[in-house]
């Protein structure tokens, strides 16, 4: 067995899983929250055993202490660290600027240039940091990997990714498109072509991550060519609490007529819109129950989500010059048929029709829920961030 420790660090909880990269299994997996509060809480699970989930509370003043914890459950519960041939950590780093084209192994310099683009992703590269600190400490000895939501977005070109504001301003401040989500867009665009059986390379495809965050990326033989999201996670489709698109006149009007702050602005944006501000209710899920039992405001909001998605289909059908497949992901993606219909209804001109019949049943596989006569395949792939990330470190040492 050969295994890597895949890390996903936010700024109060880091999720984990230990992956065998040969066999591309989950060995053990867990989520350590609210790191820096009075309470901590720990959740572990050994998929081998028996036993199931393990949790507990205790205090937990850092992601030092954190990873402690992590380490506590695994001698505790299984597997055993010292018996999984440990190769390598992989980091999921949300931000990685210009500079990280690909995955890359983590030394004092690279930690350093993380820390350094916490400008352009404030709320998480700090966190990033905090979690690999951590984590070189407890693991010295092997390598660490940093592998970056932006790197996959980097084959976009000029055209794509330019904002049309003033040149010498966007290159001091770097302000450009960046686009995130990439493990995910470059994991399901692969998994697609496997699934179908065809090159990767002559395939067009849109990805509709579908979270509480949410992306779209039109994919050209592999490569991404153009995202939804922008030089921030906030731009682009409709989400759980974030706006997506907005007229950024909207800010000035708010900031002179209602004497909202920059800060207020931001956390309106980010932590008080989307579904949220239009249903009072930022899960998927909920507001789908609501429209489906008659809910009016629910139903409405799911009309602009779905207005949403759909011109972004649009636009990425004429950038990629056509399209071969739609592919669905992450959890409103994966498990709510109701919003896969509604995101393409409308658009059986365009070559695109939904099989109600293959879209209803919850499934966790890969699938085809397009019709048989559907010019364009659609599919729901689930994604799978954290063996994306092992498959990177490991190509990477």
């Amino acid at each position: 067995m050969t295994a890597i420790l895949v890390i996903n660090s936010g700024s109060s909880s880091f999720k984990y899983q230990l992956i065998d990269i040969d066999t591309e299994t989950e060995l053990a997996g867990g989520l350590v929250e609210r790191i820096g509060e009075g309470t901590g809480h720990a959740r572990h699970t050994n998929t081998a055993s028996d036993a199931g989930r393990q949790e507990r509370n205790l205090p937990i003043p850092d992601h030092t202490a954190g990873f402690d914890v992590m380490i506590a459950a695994f001698a505790e519960h299984g597997p055993q660290l010292t018996d999984a041939n440990l190769i390598a950590v992989g980091h999921r780093v949300v931000q990685g600027g210009s500079i990280f084209t690909g995955p890359t192994v983590i030394d004092d310099a690279v930690q350093q240039q993380i820390s350094d683009l916490a400008d352009l992703a404030p709320l998480h590269n700090p966190a990033h940091v905090q979690a690999i600190v951590a984590a070189r400490s407890n693991f010295p000895d092997v390598p660490h990997v940093a592998v970056f939501d932006t790197s996959f977005h980097l084959t976009m070109s000029p055209a794509a990714y330019t904002y049309a504001i003033d040149p010498a301003l966007a290159a001091e401040h770097s302000i450009r498109r960046y686009g995130f989500h990439g493990t995910s867009h470059k994991f399901v665009s692969e998994a697609a072509a496997e699934f179908l059986g065809r090159p990767l390379s002559e395939l067009k495809t849109i990805v509709l991550h579908l979270g509480n965050g949410a992306s779209a990326t039109a994919v050209d033989g592999g490569k991404s060519i153009d995202t939804s999201m922008g030089l921030t996670p906030l731009q682009g489709l409709v989400m759980g609490t974030r706006s997506g698109d907005i007229d950024p006149a909207v800010l000035f009007h708010l900031h002179r007529k209602a004497g909202l702050s920059i800060d207020d602005l931001d956390t309106l944006l980010n932590k008080k819109s989307g579904m949220l501000a239009l249903t009072g209710n930022g899960d998927m899920r909920d507001v789908e129950d609501a429209a489906v039992a008659g809910d009016a405001v629910s139903q409405a909001a799911l009309d602009v989500y779905y207005h949403r998605i759909k011109g972004y289909v649009g636009n990425y059908m004429a950038q990629l010059g056509g399209l071969d497949v739609i592919v669905f992901t992450a959890g409103v993606g994966e498990n709510s048929g109701i919003i896969r219909e509604g995101a393409l209804r409308g658009l059986e001109g365009l070559g695109i029709e939904i099989d109600p019949a293959r879209n209803d049943p919850f499934s966790r596989v890969a699938r085809v829920v397009s019709t048989d006569a559907s010019r364009v395949t659609v599919l729901v792939i689930p994604t799978n961030e954290e063996l994306e990330i092992a498959r990177e470190t490991q190509a990477v040492i």
